[in-house]
This record gives C-alpha cells, sequence and structure tokens, in this order.
C-alpha cells in the first residue's frame, strides 16, 4: 500500500504472510501431481480463469466497504494484458518445468526472481548494491549444485525452464510493481489472471486437446491451485502487508520455496541429495541477504 501511516510491524501480520508462504509453497506439489493427468497451458488455463473468479466476489466487497482503490480503465487494462502476459509465460515455463524436475527444486530456483529483479534493474540505470552482488554470486553456486547435485551431473532441462520461468516472473514483478500504483491492485490480479487464463485456453484447444476425464481426475490439483494460490493466497497477500514493512513480507513470503521442499518431502517423498540440500540453503541466503534494508549513510 502507497501512503498512509508507517505500518508497524505485528505478529498477525507475519502469521497471515506465513500463511501465504505456505500456500504457495504446497502449489507446487500440486502442480508436480496435475502434470501426471494433464499438460500445463490445461492446467494453467483453468486454475487461473479459477483464481479470477475467485477474486470476484472480493472486488465487490471491497467496492461496498470503500476500500477500492479508483482505477484509470485504461490503464487498468493494459496492466492486465501486460501482466497476463507475462504470467502466462513464467506459468507455463514453470508447469512444464514440473514435468522433468522436483516441486523443492522450482520452489528454490523460481524464488531466483528476488536475484533477476535487482539484475534487470542495471540496464534501467540503477546501481546495484554491495549485498545484491553477494546474493547473486550465492544463488549461482547454489543454483549449480541444485541442478547437478544428484547422480546425474548433466543440468536438467526441466531446471533449466524454471529458472527461465525466474526470469520473466522477475518482469512481472517489475509490470506489476509499474501499474500498481496506478490501479487497484485487487482489480489488476483478477484482470490479469483472466488474461493468462484466456491465452492459456487458447493455446490449450490449439496444441493439447485436452481429455477432460483427465482433467476431472485432476480436480484437486486444480481446485487447490486455482482457489488456494491464486485466490485465497494472493488476498492473504494483501491483508498481511497491510500489517508488515516490505522488506520483513518479502523475507516471509520467499519462505514458500522452503515449503515447497517440506511438500514435496512429506507429499511426494522427494528427496534431496547432501549436495542438492547445500545448495538449497545457499540459494535461500542469496534471497534473504538482498532482501535486507540497506543502512542510510549520514
Amino acid at each position: 500500500m502507497r501512503g498512509g501511516r508507517v505500518k508497524k510491524p505485528t505478529i498477525k501480520g507475519n502469521l497471515i504472510l506465513m500463511m501465504t508462504a505456505v500456500i504457495w509453497g504446497v502449489s507446487f506439489v500440486s502442480q508436480r501431481v496435475g502434470m501426471e493427468y494433464i499438460k500445463p497451458n490445461t492446467f494453467n488455463g483453468i486454475r487461473t480463469i479459477l483464481g479470477a473468479v475467485i477474486l470476484v466476489p472480493f472486488i465487490f466487497m471491497r467496492e461496498r466497504m470503500g476500500k477500492s482503490r479508483p482505477s484509470d480503465g485504461k490503464s487498468l487494462l493494459i496492466g492486465g494484458i501486460v501482466c497476463g502476459s507475462l504470467l502466462c509465460a513464467a506459468g507455463t515455463l514453470q508447469t512444464w518445468g514440473m514435468v522433468y524436475t522436483t516441486s523443492g527444486k522450482s520452489g528454490f530456483i523460481t524464488a531466483m526472481y528476488m536475484i533477476f529483479v535487482p539484475i534487470i534493474g542495471l540496464f534501467a540505470g540503477k546501481k546495484i548494491r554491495a549485498a545484491t552482488a553477494v546474493g547473486v554470486v550465492l544463488a549461482v553456486v547454489g543454483m549449480y549444485m541444485l541442478s547437478i547435485g544428484g547422480a546425474d551431473i548433466s543440468v536438467n532441462k526441466g531446471d533449466v525452464m524454471t529458472l527461465a520461468c525466474a526470469f520473466i516472473f522477475a518482469f512481472h514483478i517489475m509490470a506489476v510493481d509499474r501499474f500498481s500504483s496506478e490501479v487497484d491492485c485487487v482489480k489488476l490480479a483478477c484482470l490479469q489472471f483472466f488474461v493468462c487464463g484466456s491465452i492459456n485456453i487458447i493455446l490449450m484447444f490449439l496444441f493439447e486437446h485436452p481429455d477432460w476425464a483427465l482433467v476431472r481426475a485432476c480436480a484437486v490439483p486444480i481446485l487447490y491451485s486455482g482457489i488456494m494460490s491464486c485466490g485465497v493466497a494472493y488476498t492473504l497477500q494483501i491483508v498481511g502487508q497491510q500489517y508488515a514493512e516490505p522488506t520483513t513480507a518479502s523475507i516471509i513470503m520467499s519462505l514458500e520455496s522452503v515449503f515447497a521442499a517440506l511438500a514435496g518431502w512429506a507429499l511426494l517423498s522427494e528427496t534431496l541429495t547432501l549436495t542438492e540440500a547445500l545448495g538449497c540453503v545457499l540459494m535461500f541466503a542469496a534471497i534473504i541477504i538482498v532482501q535486507l534494508p540497506q543502512k542510510k549513510r549520514e
């Protein structure tokens, strides 16, 4: 939220954001299971449309309560198209990557968007902090250990797809930051889900020819990803950030990578080698380091 009073961190806000991270972490498992039944565009198309539908009542509720931010129609439309298109590209790569890698790995690699954002900022004339540079180095080393830390020393193509997904997610974050200052954030989220879902549905009919019996068999992962990950978690994020500092919120929500690994272990019996586990630790350390506040000089 921009403007208004200074936020004071509270246990309430931190717990809400922690729940957001848990939901997003478990969502990696639902995507992994979903890929055993249907293809990426089918899965993402249905779940993002569902996520948009879930947000519609929330939008009307905010309107009635007078909490909805006045939005320029043109900016909302452009923002929804840009953010939705980027979300579609990133989500497709992430879900395809799930076919070849584990949910735990995918969670940590996807979280590298926090590293890519400041790097991309360099090309926009922004300086990179020393802490960010250290984080980038740790992330690269951690990514290497995570990707080739198993018995097979070749780079997994699923990891490469997920890394590309993280790169596009970085642009998505920058696009959201650009348009969220002009429009209501919940409306923007709803519209981007509709755009993302519509593109995926078109690609689904063009290239995937879904088997609706398999879609029904995949109902639980789709419902979880659509209702919980897209609809509920995004709403919790908005509520939680009203009670938490931005840096604190970013660090807590980045724990989705840890919960993804834990969920993969608990629900899918996924395991990590010692080298891969150390890679996860390095990558998570990098994520924390780049989110630490910069001390102001006198």
